[in-house]
């Protein structure tokens, strides 16, 4: 559904307001890709949550094999040592070596394709969809509901 606008200060800012040719369709499937996209960044997230919370776990290591050498425990501190500290993650990787997969196989290429996407179909603009869900969704008038960021809305009235 196309949002129109009233006048110049109303509605979203340029940026945020799609070309005349774009059609709904369009719109929507660009507001897909875009939230694909932003999951894969929560995804990328927790990547780097995995990588560094193994890192802190294999440094925790170090404290563990300490404290059985000194509770008199040396075999069992060896075969932490040996057999867990340092250990690849997955056959000949360590978690930087995931991410850093990741980040060459599947994320870069995934952002590079979305920006390309958007620029070619939308001039660039970005979160069109999501403008236009605002537009539709907030109330006019409202002195929380307004159209920008830093914008008063002229039709609020005092008190409501």
């Amino acid at each position: 559904m196309t949002v129109h606008h009233d006048g110049p200060q109303e509605g979203p800012d340029a940026d945020h307001r799609r070309p005349e040719r774009l059609s709904d369709e369009t719109v929507e499937a660009l507001g897909a890709l875009s939230k694909a996209l932003e999951t894969t960044e929560r995804a990328r997230g927790h990547l780097y949550s995995f990588h560094q919370l193994t890192g802190s776990a294999d440094f925790e290591l170090d404290r563990a094999v300490e404290l059985l050498r000194a509770a008199g425990h040396h075999d069992w501190a060896d075969r932490v040592r040996r057999e867990i500290l340092g250990r690849n993650v997955i056959p000949g990787h360590w978690t930087f070596q995931l991410v850093e997969a990741y980040n060459a196989t599947y994320y870069r290429p995934f952002a590079a394709l979305e920006a390309r996407a958007r620029e070619e179909l939308a001039d660039g603009k970005d979160h069109l969809f999501e403008a236009e869900l605002k537009e539709r969704r907030r109330t006019s008038g409202h002195p929380d509901h307004t159209a920008r960021p830093g914008q008063v809305d002229p039709r609020a009235r005092d008190g409501e």
